[in-house]
């Protein structure tokens, strides 16, 4: 996938550009609402001892490093700020540069799993190394969320606007960068995953934007971002995991020609 964007959204910057004339600077802003997707998480342990998850998984049992592991997560609806600058061609063409930032609390999480088994009914004493059982599943407690993640993104855009020689253009566009991605998971309190990870990102966009005059225009539009995998450590027991993170966006805004 990161192949097929960059090397199609590089061929239309090329073509566009190299045959453009008249440009016209821009610069713009939105603010939008944001659907982060689910993530299936997943990693490898280290080796490390279970607290006590008896009878399931008595205190002491041995887990193996590069055991695999893992559970979904769950999102809420968060939000995203953008602000753009770049040109408009001739050719009906558009190119900028763009930073979005985008934020998304947690909702919960469920299907904890190791080496494909799934332990939700399993007292949580197991993944904390206590040898007291905590009166509380493993699935009650991360079913209590809390934490969010969080994208500061920069993206080197290109759009095609349709004219049908109305005040009204629709437009598509591309856009590929790079996103440094900070998630927090710590359900019912229990710090799991704190730290940041920057990873390639692209995006893709469809909207619809209105000339008021010949200086401003106002627009709406649709936007689905994704970045590779975010790789963190584990901060309870031994381990690193992958952080799937895709969003779609709506968002509304301006901009303003020079």
């Amino acid at each position: 996938m990161r192949s097929l964007v960059t090397a199609g959204l590089v061929a239309a910057i090329t073509a566009f550009t190299g045959a453009a004339h008249a440009q016209t600077w821009y610069v713009g802003g939105s603010a939008g609402y944001v659907f982060q997707n689910e993530s299936d998480n997943s990693g490898a342990t280290g080796a490390f001892t279970t607290g006590n998850g008896a009878p399931a998984l008595p205190t002491g049992t041995p887990i193996a490093a590069g055991t695999p592991y893992g559970w979904t997560t769950e999102f809420e609806d968060g939000y995203s700020l953008s602000a753009e600058a770049g040109f408009y061609y001739e050719s009906n063409f558009r190119s900028g540069i763009e930073l979005v930032y985008s934020q998304a609390d947690v909702d919960r999480h469920s299907g904890v799993n190791v080496a494909g088994t799934n332990i939700d009914g399993v007292d949580a004493a197991v993944l904390t190394g206590s040898a007291t059982q905590l009166g509380a599943t493993v699935g009650a407690v991360v079913a209590d969320g809390r934490g969010d993640i969080t994208n500061t993104a920069v993206f080197a855009n290109a759009y095609y606007h349709f004219d049908f020689g109305t005040p009204v253009q629709p437009y598509i566009g591309a856009g590929i960068g790079f996103s440094q991605v900070d998630v927090t998971y710590a359900p019912s309190g229990v710090g799991i995953i704190d730290g940041d990870d920057t990873q390639f990102a692209y995006q893709f966009k469809a909207g619809a934007e209105w000339r008021v005059n010949d200086r401003w225009s106002v627009y709406g539009e649709y936007a689905y971002r994704a970045t590779d995998d975010i790789d963190l450590d584990n901060r309870l027991f031994p381990g690193s995991l992958s952080i799937e993170n895709q969003q779609s966006a709506v968002q509304v805004g301006a901009r303003f020609r020079f």
